[in-house]
């Protein structure tokens, strides 16, 4: 049996907290590494390319629906629909058939109510 010290037999390079201080030193250097690399910057040109594409097809079909018949039809149609709402005609017709179908909702609820009636409960005044 031995009297050394087991801290006598590990190398410099044992301790941990110098491990984990090189393995972020090296993990910097490769994630710059893969940034600066040619083939980060041509990957990201085509996505930049792509989006810049997508982005002039969307306005060009934008640019030609506004223009055919049915993208006519459809300003048309808001137009009609915003003067209508302006001048209430939309409010009023909207109002009626809300109040209408919440009439319908607690009419229901009341005949379930007097069908199935909930059981009285044993605290006064509840």
């Amino acid at each position: 049996m031995s009297d050394t010290n087991p801290e006598e037999n590990k190398s410099p390079n044992d301790n941990i907290g110098d491990q984990l201080n090189e393995l972020g030193k090296n993990l910097r250097q490769v994630l710059q590494a893969a940034w600066e690399s040619d083939e980060r910057r041509k990957v990201q040109k085509e996505i930049e390319d792509g989006l810049a594409n997508l982005g002039a097809s969307l306005s060009q079909a934008a640019k030609d629906f506004s223009n055919s018949p049915t993208g006519q039809n459809l300003k048309e149609d808001v137009r009609d629909m915003q003067e209508r709402w302006r001048t209430g005609e939309v409010r009023s017709k909207v109002h009626t058939e809300i109040m209408d179908a919440l009439r319908t909702v607690n009419n229901e609820l009341q005949k379930a109510i007097k069908k199935n009636p909930p059981p009285p409960t044993d605290k006064p005044g509840a």
